[in-house]
This record gives C-alpha cells, sequence and structure tokens, in this order.
C-alpha cells in the first residue's frame, strides 16, 4: 500500500533538492519499510548534487542512515518491526563469489543498478514518475524501502543520529584501517583528508595503537579536529609541501598513507609520503572520470602497495552491530562527529555548509 512522504528530490544537477511529497509503495518480497530516524550528510550525495557521478534523476539522496522498522515484506526473516536498524548502503545478495568469501561490499549478484530495488523497480514515485533510490537507501526522506539485507539491527540504546553515522562516516573510516589494510599496532600513518571519513581513519588509527598519526588538510578547523580524534602530527598543505613535510617528520615516508578527499592530485601526495614498501591507501570517492599518475618504475624500484578501500571492506551484520558496541564501550567517537543537526527543510543549507568545509557530519533528523 502507497504512502505519501515527505522528502528530498534532486530533479537537475547543480540545483537545490526539492522538500515535497511523494508517494512511497509498501515492500515487497525480501524488502522492509523503514522509518527515518536520522540521516548523515555526506559528500558521495554531494558529488551527485554537483553532477560529478552520473545516476538517473529524479532522485532521493541520502544512504548514511538509521531508522526503526515499521513493516517487512513477505520472507523476511532478518529483521522484524520495532527493531532498531542502520542502513547498509551495499545491501548485498549473499549467494554471489564475493558474499561466499566474506566480502559482501563487492556483491556483483545482484543484475540490477543500484539505484532501483533488486527487481528493478523504484518504491518511491511522483504523479506516476518514477523517482530513484541513491544507493538502495534514500534515505533523505521520512520513510524508506530497503532490501532486506540493507537494514542491519543493532542495540537500541544507540541513538539514531549516532547509529547513523557508524552506517557509514565511521565504517568506511575505522574499516579503512582495521579491515582494508589491517594497519599493526606502532605503524605510522598519514591521512590526507580530514572530513567526517578522514576523522574516522585518524581514530581507528589510535585504536590500533599506530604512531605517529599525521593529519593532513588545507583548512586550520578541520586540523584541529584531527587532533581530537588521534592526530598526533598536523600539517597545513596550504602552508607548506605536505609530502615534504609528513617525510620529514618520519624520517622517509609512512607505513601506511590514507587519501579521504577523491582527488588524484591528494592520491599521488599520499603515494609520494608512502615509504618504500609502505601501502597507499585510497578511501575518497573522486568525481567520474578523475585519473592520476605515478611513474611506472617507482612501483617495483620502491614495493609500495596502492589499495582500494570501499565502506571500510565492511561485512555489514558483522561491522555495524560492532562498531555501535565500541561506540557504547567508549572505544569509537561518535558523539564529536556531530557539528549540527538540521531538519529535512533545511537539507540544501547542510550542503552548502558541507561545501564550504564548515562540517565534520551534518545529521538530517526526523521528529
Amino acid at each position: 500500500m502507497a504512502r505519501q512522504i515527505k522528502a528530498a528530490v534532486l530533479y537537475e544537477y547543480g540545483k537545490p533538492m526539492v522538500v515535497e511529497t511523494v508517494e512511497l509503495d509498501g515492500p515487497r518480497a525480501g524488502e522492509v519499510l523503514v522509518r527515518v530516524g536520522a540521516t548523515g550528510v555526506c559528500h558521495s550525495d554531494y558529488h551527485v548534487i554537483k553532477g560529478e557521478w552520473s545516476v538517473p534523476l529524479p532522485m532521493v539522496l541520502g544512504h548514511e542512515a538509521a531508522g526503526v522498522v515499521e513493516e517487512v515484506g513477505p520472507g523476511v526473516t532478518l529483521v522484524k518491526p520495532g527493531d532498531h536498524v542502520v542502513l547498509n548502503f551495499r545491501a548485498h545478495c549473499g549467494r554471489c563469489y564475493y558474499c561466499n568469501i566474506g566480502r559482501p561490499v563487492l556483491c556483483d549478484g545482484v543484475p540490477t543498478s543500484r539505484w532501483v530495488m533488486f527487481d528493478g523497480t523504484t518504491r518511491l514515485s511522483k504523479e506516476g514518475r518514477p523517482i530513484y533510490h541513491m544507493a538502495r537507501v534514500a534515505s533523505f526522506a521520512e520513510y524508506a524501502v530497503v532490501p532486506e539485507t540493507g537494514a542491519v539491527p543493532v542495540r537500541k540504546d544507540v541513538p539514531l543520529d549516532r547509529a547513523a553515522l557508524i552506517g557509514c562516516a565511521v565504517m568506511t573510516g575505522v574499516g579503512a584501517v582495521v579491515n582494508t589494510a589491517k594497519v599493526p599496532a606502532g605503524s605510522s600513518v598519514a591521512v590526507v583528508g580530514c572530513g567526517g571519513v578522514g576523522l574516522n581513519i585518524l581514530q581507528g588509527a589510535a585504536l590500533v595503537g599506530a604512531d605517529p598519526i599525521i593529519a593532513v588538510d588545507v583548512l586550520e578547523g578541520k586540523l584541529a579536529y584531527a587532533r581530537e580524534f588521534g592526530a598526533t602530527h598536523t600539517v597545513d598543505a596550504a602552508q607548506t609541501d605536505p609530502v615534504a613535510e609528513v617525510r620529514r617528520i618520519t624520517g622517509g615516508g609512512v607505513d601506511f598513507a590514507f587519501e579521504a578527499i577523491g582527488n588524484g592530485r591528494t592520491i599521488r601526495q599520499a603515494y609520494e609520503m608512502t615509504r618504500p614498501g609502505g601501502t597507499t591507501v585510497v578511501v575518497g570517492m573522486a568525481p567520474e572520470g578523475d585519473e592520476f599518475a605515478i611513474n611506472a618504475l617507482s612501483l617495483p624500484r620502491t614495493e609500495k602497495v596502492i589499495m582500494g578501500c570501499w565502506y571500510g571492506s565492511a561485512r555489514p551484520w558483522v561491522d555495524l552491530p560492532r562498531m555501535a558496541d565500541l561506540y557504547l564501550a567508549g572505544k569509537v567517537k561518535v558523539d564529536p562527529l556531530i557539528s549540527r543537526h538540521y531538519t529535512l527543510d533545511q537539507i540544501n543549507e547542510a550542503f552548502e555548509a558541507l561545501g564550504r568545509g564548515e562540517l565534520k557530519r551534518g545529521v538530517v533528523v526526523f521528529g
């Protein structure tokens, strides 16, 4: 049964989202209806707004979210009404090669695009016109219908605005350290870019006992945040050559350099500040078509490793509840990530602040 809901819809690249009433169909087989409690303002959505990623429009954006299960479709067994859930933007099939080897983020067993449900259709519409779902989540709305594997139960004593950030920024950043790179204690680490994900890479490095932990950014405010999340050194890349400074601090380069911006130039900088035999981890999501180049001979001569990291190489049904436990145990910081709460009507204002570099994380909350 369809319901009328309030949502923020992107109709044109480079234009503000329109907050309006749309139709949301109920969950079909294997799907879950979630009342959204909170959703984060993330740079991935900003890429879409700016037209840097090609997606079908109109679309309801939002992929970093948490809420409460209201209804389940036929065949759903993993969640039930009343469960508090973190929305997993890499809902997976559970049957393909990647799911079977424990890498569900790379799932390729669903033959439809990430902007529709598994069956290739949308649950959102406006006057009969389909509206697409960002990453099968579409959380810039009062309610969302998601695949069953896209709603991961977490303990109810985690506030929903905190749980939302566990769903992307925390999981991606901490996971980059512990899952993707598997950074050993005592390793030297540099993080290029101190936004929401970069701050969580820093706290992941602190969590595993890395030292030194060097934060690199061009904004002094973000470097101040970095110190709060575990950086032992900061480098203002607007004032000095970050590669030379990181090499100076470490005596030749870091064991692990993480790029958390998504920019060809800064990926190259991260590679250049990595010591011989070290690892460069690209976490930032770049605009489509962006490239970076390195000297081909430098790879064999230095034995450096370049790794990609998507969603912190998460096993969402294991790692998201674990992150919630670590938060409540005081091991992972989430509260200081929240710069400001917004209403859905303020969604465009939130992205303007993100674009100015003012936010660690903005969070849209629903009454």
